[in-house]
């Protein structure tokens, strides 16, 4: 079993010696921590007892790097809250115990050091007494509370031993997110060039796997990894570990970066999150207040908008907030962060993020909004889908899209999404997943604009797929026009034909005037055989002596065409099915007793008994349509 131990607590209450005491480790390795004697960043030592190993990671207490301390807090199983049994509870002991609290570090001790110190019986009971008022209502309120000295060594076996009868009460790690380290630290080893160090919070990393460092968007490959100073091939979640990667220089690398799962998280700058703000806050939390945010190992300035219309959160109290920040971070849904005032530093909230891909929200959609964020707090998986898919409307999510967006393993999203398809709550569109509701609001505007058009154009034979498409879809990806035209189809409510959409219902049924112009115009064309009118004049033909309109036969010709009984050989003239048939009949007939198949167009008019008027439109028409094609100035008949 691996744990992670955290310490926490003032500067000089003994912290680094007591992680000495226990592993026989300096975590302090800066040149500059020996000399002044405080420890400025993360230190890490680890230690076998017996089947646990425990990673100690240890913090700084001096209030100028408690940034650095929430650093090396990401990952924390067990918190080891350290008071100096001479001095009492701190200032920095408060602010580390609630970063603790409100990263929601679910167990730990507390270690009264430097018990050598105190002689005194009565005072090591009033720091007793004042640990636990300090912890009074939280996850440390009965904790086993140890007294050790680093110095002489009492306490320390029975510390061993509660942080192992701790360790066996820690649930397992949920193995339903992808792979996380959190980057603390990265540097150079000769030969085998960069590695990165973190604490795995979730998932695995084996060797030779292709990973990405985000928000670097750079894919690297795993060269080797070690744990606790063992080189192994699997590194799991909750251990420490250090990566040597290929593809990137160490330079590249910083603290704040995370190494994750090739090509599933994006990098954001806005996510949604409920929010705690300390009663020990000495003013309300802001819409617009510059905080500074700390999540997993990287602290970025970034703007508060609280989600209400006080647009401030009092001390004491939890709310809703969207965090804007000033550099790209990747976050999980309930990853726990940190925020500090941005001057003087001092923590004043914590929470968790609810929305990882949330959008600027207009004033307006707040009361939705926050609904929303309500029911994400309170959704198993499948339920966090359906409501992932509500949030994207008629955009609809991507696989790819949903993985980003919840950080979830393959198998526990296809679960999830295959849950909501079973229950019918969401549809599958291609290769984007829809909630219900808005794709059953797409079915219906496109019914609508159909039934729309037809009203329009009712001797149309259907409306144009494309003129549908950009009506109703411009803004959405060409796979969700096709899947709702599909469904609708499949549901008989409509009739997808080559180019056009039309209603099952819509029929072309003609008034009395209309049937009378639909003969009119065949009567023209028929009779007028291969020496048809112009267009226009056929049009005014049609409707002489009525009283209807140009417009009203234009409609009922565009009906023969799309019927197919006219053929439409340039803009101005057309002919009717049976004598294009003869003509290409004709052609056939030519080019079988022809040695050379090709024909001009003195003997393509004589053979149609036509003039030149209509030869030259009908030879292109032909050429258009492959039967001929032209080899200077005759054609070859195909």
């Amino acid at each position: 079993m691996d744990v992670i131990v955290g310490t926490a607590g003032h500067i000089d209450h003994g912290k680094t010696a007591l992680v000495k005491a226990l592993t026989g480790v300096d975590a302090d390795r800066l040149p500059e921590e020996k000399e002044r004697g405080i420890t400025i960043d993360i230190g890490f030592a680890e230690l076998m007892l017996g089947a646990v190993r425990v990673g100690f990671v240890d913090v700084p207490g001096h209030e100028r790097f408690v940034k650095n301390m929430l650093a090396g807090a990401s990952g924390i199983d067990l918190v080891a809250l350290v008071i100096a049994a001479d001095a009492g509870v701190m200032p920095q002991t408060r602010e580390h115990f609630e970063i603790c609290r409100l990263l929601e570090i679910k167990s730990g001790l507390i270690v009264l050091t430097k018990v050598d110190l105190v002689d005194d019986a009565e005072l090591l009971e009033l720091v007793r007494l004042d640990a636990a008022e300090l912890v009074e209502n939280s996850f440390l309120e009965n904790a086993p509370v140890i007294s050790a000295s680093a110095k002489t060594g009492e306490g320390i076996e029975q510390l061993k031993k509660t942080i192992v009868n701790l360790a066996a009460k820690i649930p397992p790690r949920t193995n339903e997110t992808i792979a996380r380290l959190p980057i603390d630290r990265a540097f150079s080893v000769k030969g085998f060039g960069a590695v990165a160090t973190g604490t795995l919070m979730a998932g695995e990393i084996n060797e030779s796997d292709e990973l990405e460092i985000l928000p670097l968007e750079r894919k690297v490959r795993v060269r080797g990894l070690q744990t606790h100073g063992k080189a192994v091939k699997t590194a799991r979640a909750g251990q420490r570990a250090a990566v040597n990667l290929g593809g990137v220089e160490h330079a590249e690398i910083r603290r704040g970066m995370v190494l994750t799962e090739k090509g599933v998280l994006r990098s954001t700058q806005i996510f949604d999150a409920e929010i705690e703000v300390l009663e020990s806050a000495k003013k309300a939390l802001k819409s617009r207040q510059r905080v500074r945010v700390h999540i997993g190992t990287i602290e970025a300035l970034a703007r508060v908008q609280v989600l209400d219309e006080s647009n401030e959160i009092a001390p004491g109290e939890k709310n809703f907030v969207q965090l804007r920040l000033e550099a790209f971070v990747a976050a999980v849904p309930n990853e726990r962060f940190i925020i500090r005032s941005y001057s003087p530093q001092t923590t004043i909230a914590g929470g968790r993020v609810l929305d990882n891909a949330a959008v600027k929200h207009r004033r307006k959609e707040i009361e939705s909004v926050r609904q929303y964020l309500q029911n994400l707090i309170h959704a198993d998986k499948t339920k966090q889908m359906k409501l992932f898919l509500d949030a994207a409307g008629e955009t609809g999510l991507t696989f790819a899209d949903s993985q980003a967006r919840t950080g979830w393993r393959r198998e526990v999203l296809e679960r999830a999404i295959g849950a909501n398809l079973e229950k019918k709550s969401i549809v599958e569109a291609d290769v984007f997943y829809i909630a219900r509701t808005p794709f059953e609001n797409l079915k219906t505007k496109t019914l609508s604009e159909i039934e729309s058009f037809h009203r329009r154009e009712p001797l149309a034979k259907g409306m144009p797929r494309e003129t549908l498409r950009e009506k109703i879809f411009a803004h959405l990806p060409p796979e969700i026009f096709r899947a709702v035209v599909s469904i609708l189809e499949q549901e008989k409510r409509i009739v997808a034909e080559k180019d056009t959409v039309r209603a099952a219902s819509h029929s072309l049924e003609l008034s009395g005037g209309e049937k009378v112009l639909r003969e009119r115009l065949e009567q023209i064309y028929r009779t007028a055989k291969l020496e048809v009118p112009k267009l226009e004049d056929a049009l005014l033909e049609a409707v002489k002596n009525t009283k209807l309109t140009r417009d009203h036969a234009r409609k009922i010709f565009q009906l023969l065409v799309n019927t197919g009984e006219l053929v439409k050989v340039s803009e101005e003239f057309y002919f009717t099915r049976p004598a294009i048939d003869d003509l290409v009949e004709k052609l056939k007939a030519f080019a079988d007793s022809s040695a050379n198949k090709l024909i001009d167009v003195p003997t393509f008019k004589q053979s149609a008994g036509i003039s030149r008027k209509y030869a030259i439109p009908l030879l292109e028409y032909f050429d258009r349509e492959r039967i001929t094609r032209r080899a200077g100035d005759k054609r070859l008949i195909l």
